[in-house]
């Protein structure tokens, strides 16, 4: 097993704060080196020992909130009904925007970034397709299942991040009931 040295987790979790409590500040395009390494009280050399620049801090903490959604929805692989599926998927999605509100709000809402939008977009679209794939209900005369995958994308999406926004106008459990009024009880995906 390959285990990380204690000193260099504990520099890119300061960087990774540092970053997150700089994009609050000001967009990721106005962030420099120097002020993420100010901010962090570190050198200059000490963030380049670890990164070449910037962008590859952003790529990295993208990449460990993309590899902790993941994780989270795999403990939604033993539901069959999908109504109670796509349910149980936006709690995990709530659950881990509320488990790391700060760096969604600070990627997400304070720098909407396309590319951090694609990175949640692919993650819910890997597990809605494996889902999809597992559905026997499906037969030729379906809705295709990317466009059904999509459609429950986008409706996570945004509710994801409309609940984010809002501060404490909505609960989460205010949220799930919504869904669940929305998603109807009989999903055939039948045209």
């Amino acid at each position: 097993m390959n285990k990380k040295d204690l000193r260099v987790v504990k520099t890119q979790n300061i960087l990774y704060r540092t970053l997150l409590d700089l994009m609050k500040e000001k967009t990721f395009e106005e962030i420099k080196v120097s002020d993420i390494c100010n901010q962090a009280l570190i050198n200059r050399s000490t963030f380049y020992a670890h990164y070449n620049d910037k962008y590859e801090l952003l790529a990295e903490f993208i990449q460990e909130l993309k590899n902790s959604l993941t994780g989270e929805l795999k403990k939604n692989k033993n539901i069959s009904n999908t109504k109670e599926y796509y349910l149980e998927m936006i709690k995990l999605f709530l659950d881990h925007i509320e488990e790391k509100r700060e760096s969604y709000l600070a990627i997400m809402i304070h720098n909407r970034n396309s590319i951090t939008m694609d990175i949640i977009y692919d993650v819910l679209d890997h597990d809605i397709t494996s889902h999809l794939q597992q559905d026997n209900s499906l037969d030729e005369k379906q809705i295709p299942r990317s466009i059904i995958a999509k459609f429950y994308i986008g409706a996570v999406v945004n509710v994801g991040m409309e609940w984010l926004k809002s501060g404490n106008q909505y609960t989460k459990e205010n949220m799930i009931e919504y869904f669940r009024v929305l998603i109807p009880d009989e999903l055939n995906h039948k045209v």
